[in-house]
C-alpha cells in the first residue's frame, strides 16, 4: 500500500462499482463505516469513530484516509459496515422458518480477549432479541422466539437429543425473567454482559446460579450428521 502506483489502483477499485468482489465500502459509505478494533495504541483514541470523521479529521479523503490507518496500524482495522435497515430485520424475525445465531464466539471480558475487539452479539445477541423484539416491539411472541433460538436449529441442523426439554434429552436450560431481559454491550463498549438470566444449566450441570458464574465448565462439542464426511 505504501507503493503509490499499488495505492492509486486500490483507491480507483474502492471507489467504482464492479461485480467482481464484494464492496463493503461502496455498499456502506464512509460515514456507516465504523472503526473498532486498532494494534497500535497510537490509534486507539479513534475507536468508536466512523471512517467519514477520521477522514474528515485529518483533512482526507475517506479511501486515502483507510489505507493510511491501515499502513500506520501495521494490520488490518477491524472494523464494523452498516448495510441492515431495521424494518428490514425486523421482518426477517417475522419470518417462521427463520431461526436465530449470534456468528460470534463466547468470550470472557478479561485476560487476553481485552486486546481486541468483538461485536457486541457475542454478549447481548439473544437478551437483544428477548428484550426489545419480543418484549418491547412485540414483532414476535415469547414462545415463538424460543422456539426458534432452539428446536428450529437443532431440528434443521440435525443434532440429536437437543433444542428442546425431553426425557432423554441433554439438559440445556436458560431460566431468565422476560420481563427484565436486556442487552447492554454497544459497539463502543462491546464487552457487556446482558441482564435477566438467572441460571444457566449446560448438559445437566448448572454454570450459572443468581446471575453468578459457578465455574463448572461441562460443555462438549456437539456434531451434526455433516461431521461424519
Amino acid at each position: 500500500l505504501q507503493d503509490s502506483a499499488i495505492r492509486k489502483r486500490v483507491i480507483k477499485e474502492m471507489t467504482e462499482p464492479t461485480d467482481e468482489w464484494e464492496n463493503l465500502f461502496l455498499h456502506a459509505g464512509p460515514e456507516n463505516v465504523l472503526l473498532v478494533g486498532f494494534k497500535s495504541d497510537s490509534l486507539k483514541y479513534l475507536t468508536g469513530k466512523s471512517l467519514a470523521e477520521v477522514a474528515s479529521m485529518r483533512n482526507s479523503t475517506p479511501p486515502e484516509t483507510a489505507i493510511d490507518l491501515v499502513i500506520q496500524d501495521g494490520s488490518r482495522v477491524e472494523s464494523v459496515y452498516f448495510l441492515m435497515l431495521e424494518d428490514n430485520l425486523k421482518k426477517q424475525i417475522a419470518l417462521p422458518w427463520v431461526s436465530f445465531d449470534s456468528d460470534a464466539a463466547s468470550q470472557a471480558p478479561e485476560g487476553n480477549f481485552l486486546k481486541s475487539s468483538v461485536h457486541p452479539r457475542a454478549y447481548g445477541n439473544f437478551a437483544r432479541l428477548l428484550g426489545k423484539y419480543v418484549r418491547e416491539e412485540k414483532v414476535i411472541s415469547l414462545e415463538e422466539a424460543i422456539r426458534r433460538l432452539t428446536t428450529l436449529p437443532a431440528n434443521n441442523l440435525k443434532v440429536k437429543r437437543r433444542g428442546s426439554l425431553t426425557p432423554g434429552y441433554f439438559a440445556d436450560v436458560v431460566v431468565f425473567d422476560p420481563a427484565t431481559i436486556k442487552d447492554h454491550a454497544t459497539f463502543e463498549n462491546p464487552q457487556q454482559y446482558a441482564t435477566g438470566v438467572q441460571h444457566v444449566f449446560v448438559n445437566g450441570e448448572q454454570v450459572l446460579k443468581d446471575g453468578e458464574h459457578t465455574g463448572a465448565k461441562p460443555g462438549r462439542v456437539v456434531r451434526g450428521p455433516g461431521a461424519e464426511f
